[in-house]
Order: C-alpha cells, then sequence, then structure tokens
C-alpha cells in the first residue's frame, strides 16, 4: 500500500486511530473525530444569506466527557509530520486545549501549550502517543491539582446529562471549567462575561450541577431583576434540580414549587412567617427578598451561612454598586462564593463588578460570537 495515495481520512483511519487506540484512548468515550465547534459566521448580501465555513477539528481527545485534553490535526502523508500544527495551535487556543499534536500518519509532532515540558515541541513515533493518564498528569500539573485531592474531585464532577443528545457549546465548557476549577481552588468571587444569547444561565446550571454533585456546596441562590427570567430558568435550565428547588416569590413572600404556591415566607401586612429552608436550591427577584422597610428584608430570614452559592444574573445592572439593595444581600451572605453573570462589566466611579468580583474568568465577547456563527 502507497501510503502517500491515501487520502487525510485513511490516514486517519488506518493509522492515527490505531495509534490512539493502541495508547488506551476510548474509541467512544475518549475519542471525536471530525469536530465542529463554530457554525460559521452568517454573512447577508442582500436577500440572500449563506453560512462561512464552521471550524472543525480532525480529534478532540477527552479524559471525561467535556473535560478536553489534546487536539489532534491530521494531514495526508504527502505533507511533513508538522504541517498541521500552526491550525491545531489556533484551534487549541480557542478550545483552550493544552495539548496538541499534529500528524501525517507517519508519528506524531507534540506541541506543549502548558509551558510544563522540558521543549516545546516533541517529535514523537506513531507507538509512542501519550496514553491518557499520561496527559491528565500533565493537566493537573497545569492546573495545580494534587492528585486524588478534593480539588481534582471536583474538577472531574460530571455534567449534567439528559440523554437527549445536547451538549453544551464550546465555549460555555470553557466558562464552566474556567469557573469550577477556580471555585475548586478557593477563589470565592467570580465573573463570567458572556454576551447575550449565549447560554449564560444554562453554564451557570452546569456550574451549580457539578459542584452540588460533588457534595462541595448544597443550598444556591440564584438572583435575578425581572420576574420572566426566573420563571424561564424554574422551568427550563434549572428544571433538573426538581422538588430540591424553590422560587421565592413577591406574592406576599410566599415560595412557589412548579407554578403552584406552597408555603409562605411572609405574611401580609408586614408580619412574618418562617421560611421552608428545606430546600437546596431558590431562585428570587432581589425585590422579593429585600426593600426600603425593614419588613421586607426576607433575606435575613436565613442564616448567613445558609447559602454556599449566590449567583447574580445581570450583574452590570446595579448589585456591585455599594448602596444598592442588592449588594446588602450579597454582603449578608459574604461566606457564601458568589458567581455574577454579565454581558458586560459595569465599571464607573461608583459602580465596579471588576473591583467586586475580579477580573473575569472567562469572556465570550458579541464579537467572537457574531464569527462563530451563534449570533448575528
Amino acid at each position: 500500500m502507497d501510503k502517500k495515495s491515501l487520502s487525510e481520512r485513511d490516514v486517519c483511519t488506518k493509522f492515527i486511530t490505531p495509534a490512539l487506540r493502541a495508547a488506551g484512548w476510548d474509541e467512544m468515550a475518549q475519542i471525536r473525530e471530525e469536530v465542529s465547534f463554530t457554525k460559521g459566521r452568517i454573512i447577508v448580501r442582500g436577500k440572500l444569506v449563506s453560512r462561512g465555513k464552521a471550524k472543525r477539528a480532525d480529534y478532540i481527545l477527552y479524559y471525561k466527557p467535556n473535560i478536553t485534553v489534546a487536539l489532534i490535526e491530521a494531514k495526508d502523508n504527502n505533507h511533513a509530520v508538522g504541517d498541521g500544527m500552526q491550525q491545531a495551535l489556533d484551534y487549541a487556543d480557542t478550545l483552550n486545549i493544552p495539548f496538541v499534536f499534529s500528524s501525517n500518519g507517519d508519528g506524531f509532532v507534540f506541541h506543549d501549550r502548558t509551558g510544563a515540558s522540558a521543549e516545546l515541541e516533541t517529535t514523537l513515533g506513531l507507538d509512542a502517543f501519550p496514553p491518557p493518564t499520561d496527559l491528565w498528569a500533565r493537566y493537573r500539573v497545569w492546573k495545580g491539582l494534587e492528585p486524588e485531592s478534593p480539588e481534582e474531585e471536583i474538577v472531574l464532577q460530571d455534567y449534567f446529562d439528559d440523554a437527549s443528545g445536547r451538549t453544551p457549546r464550546y465555549y460555555q465548557v470553557n466558562a464552566i471549567n474556567a469557573a469550577t476549577e477556580a471555585i475548586a481552588k478557593g477563589r470565592n468571587r467570580i465573573l463570567l462575561v458572556m454576551a447575550t444569547g449565549t447560554g449564560k444561565t444554562y453554564t451557570a446550571f452546569q456550574i451549580i450541577w457539578r459542584l452540588w454533585k460533588a457534595g462541595r456546596r448544597k443550598r444556591i441562590l440564584f438572583l435575578a431583576d425581572r420576574n420572566v427570567l426566573i420563571d424561564q430558568t424554574l422551568v427550563n435550565d434549572f428544571r433538573p434540580f426538581g422538588a430540591a428547588m424553590a422560587k421565592l416569590s413577591t406574592r406576599a413572600g410566599t415560595i412557589e414549587r412548579a407554578g403552584e404556591v406552597s408555603r409562605s415566607a411572609a405574611g401580609a401586612g408586614g408580619k412574618r412567617r418562617r421560611i421552608d429552608t428545606a430546600y437546596e436550591i431558590y431562585l428570587g427577584l432581589y425585590q422579593a427578598i429585600t426593600g426600603p422597610e425593614e419588613h421586607q428584608k426576607v433575606f435575613r430570614e436565613f442564616s448567613r451561612d445558609f447559602f454556599d452559592i449566590i449567583v447574580i444574573d445581570e450583574c452590570h445592572r446595579g448589585s456591585a454598586a455599594e448602596d444598592s439593595a442588592w449588594r446588602e444581600i450579597l454582603e449578608h451572605f459574604s461566606s457564601a462564593t458568589q458567581i455574577g453573570l454579565t454581558v458586560t462589566p459595569k465599571e464607573t466611579h461608583y459602580v465596579s463588578n471588576i473591583e467586586y468580583f475580579g477580573e473575569p474568568v472567562y469572556t465570550y465577547s458579541l464579537k467572537q460570537g457574531i464569527q462563530d456563527g451563534f449570533l448575528v
């Protein structure tokens, strides 16, 4: 067989995939081929609408689902073994993948983007591809994770999977993993900057789900400033929390579940009743749990250490202002991990999201969303 007569796909099938299997990679769980990770920019010319070319990686390797560790760019055998490296590095930068390989079927060129290897690039034989345990050990060093530590357990916690085939987009994976890793290593103020329409609430759900299922964070408060945002979150993205979840309602301070009023949190006329603390996930409007009058400050019915995580949706709309009613909620629960979601950080003399939450752990801009074809 003349290897140079083979197509790129033949090279993948006959040489690269067998090399990965021989190195211990699970073809069903850890190897994905021809992975399109953008949709292609939408191009409008008069009344004609078309899409640009989507970006597609030849191989992406996962230590676990949604935990990407390596990317391989393949070329046919008429190319040199390293000819795919520049394209692979461009893709890896977008996908935040640390270990990058190029191959023409004769072997591999390995590029370590973490900078931890003695040499930036190394040529490997076809039978010398690193096994999953080796790349995961390198990944741990890159992220500062101790083997079998609580931090590693959180980072390896599964995403929620509803068996429908829905998978997070690449930038959502980047945001979820960045926030989860930062929290695992002890950071308690997190800022995610994501353009409108890119799935901030779904991203927040996956962060919370992983921490919740890992047993590291058990009580969560999701705050927003519009009732429609709470209701949509309750019945859509947060629905998998099921009976563990309740809504703090403006209706006389009641608690609602699945569209029905189930328990009273505060009586009419300003007379308080005890909030039911049996739930683990609470969703609420700022206006439902605080106000200018003392009897309106329902959040004080919860002890200061009751919540482990507070997610603040659209946090640029005032929650970081020092004199805002929303800010007193955050200060009351100051021991909780607080995650701010925003389209754009608000930075003025009076309000600073970055001063309160710190620099964003991940940013996905409107410009990037348009380039990728996810936004118009």
